[in-house]
């Protein structure tokens, strides 16, 4: 896998500018921030079923 270095970044990063404009980026880091966030927790949750899933 290529390793991204410093120019990579900052070539993907004008990019992005570039495509969504500079208002939308603190709206696209909280959703990508969200979903990491979503991620994280749904693959360190117990996959076991809880006492109320059980007694249903």
């Amino acid at each position: 896998m290529p390793n991204l270095g410093v120019p990579e970044l900052l070539i993907i990063l004008v990019i992005v500018v570039i495509f969504f404009g500079v208002g939308r980026l603190p709206e696209l880091g909280g959703a990508l921030g969200r979903s990491i966030r979503e991620f994280r927790k749904a693959t360190t949750e117990d996959d076991t079923p809880s006492t109320e899933e059980k007694e249903a």
